[in-house]
């Protein structure tokens, strides 16, 4: 396949030009020649030194990722960013990108996969977690209520580099309504209290969580960033190997 074609795929399917406008990512293809051939589609969360080198060890010519290379711009390449650039390019790995696109996608997004991992009902399930025109997430019922050491055991199950989930456990004992945005998505807390959510699943949290939590009474669920964030791009794998191209996913979990 055409990295030129597996871009335009890839960004069809993850309706990348409408996150262009409130994403500091520059999302899709990110490095490469997009004449270039690719047999073989390696997939990790960060683009970094480590899934880079593991990407050539795997023989990959594609490395698809949720966190790239470049945020905001790219005025410079020096340092770190350019022995991560130089490691691709002698490598001759291109890299593709999708960060909020694939934070929001409704099926294959993180917030999707995760709500599958927690079994929320399908028809249950509706965007959640506002950025400007687009959404970020997903809310939904659980199948029948489950209690707040339940859930964060179901949680304890991702790839979390051993790190156990931080549980404010300020709402309800028994959990029903859930809200998810992954990664960073404590900011999301008011919407999920004014969804009238018993608990907001997310990734990291900051300090003032704790007592935005506690005085609005839900429960919110610290499962790592990393963590919540694994789901995208094992989905985008699996997508992949549909088209005919061998896939490789990456774990390097940082624990955070």
């Amino acid at each position: 396949m055409q990295l030129s074609t597996l871009a335009d795929r890839l960004d069809d399917r993850l309706d990348t030009d409408t996150y262009a406008d409130v994403d500091a990512s520059p999302n899709g293809l990110q490095i490469g020649p997009e004449e270039g051939e690719i047999d073989h589609i390696a997939f990790a969360v960060d683009a970094a030194a480590a899934t880079i080198e593991d990407a050539a060890d795997a023989g990959a010519d594609a490395l698809v990722v949720h966190h790239g290379l470049v945020w905001g711009g790219l005025d410079r390449v020096t340092d770190r960013e350019y022995e991560n650039v130089s490691a691709l390019v002698e490598n001759d790995i291109a890299l593709y990108v999708s960060h909020l696109p694939l934070d929001g996608h409704q099926e294959l997004g993180n917030a999707a996969r995760v709500a599958d991992h927690l079994g929320l009902d399908e028809d249950s399930r509706e965007p959640f977690g506002e950025l400007g025109p687009v959404t970020i997430g997903q809310r939904g019922r659980l199948s029948k209520p489950r209690s707040v050491d339940a859930v964060r055991d179901r949680l304890a199950g991702l790839d979390t580099g051993g790190r156990e989930p931080h549980v404010l456990g300020f709402g309800p004992d028994e959990i029903r309504d859930v809200a998810i945005v992954t990664g960073s998505g404590v900011d999301w807390l008011e919407e999920a209290v004014d969804a009238g959510a018993d608990a907001l699943i997310t990734g990291e949290g900051k300090q003032q969580v704790y007592h935005e939590a506690r005085e609005a009474g839900i429960n919110v669920f610290l499962a790592g960033h990393y963590a919540t964030e694994t789901f995208g791009v094992e989905a985008l794998a699996d997508l992949v190997s549909e088209w005919g191209v061998e896939t490789t996913v990456l774990s390097h979990p940082t624990g955070l």
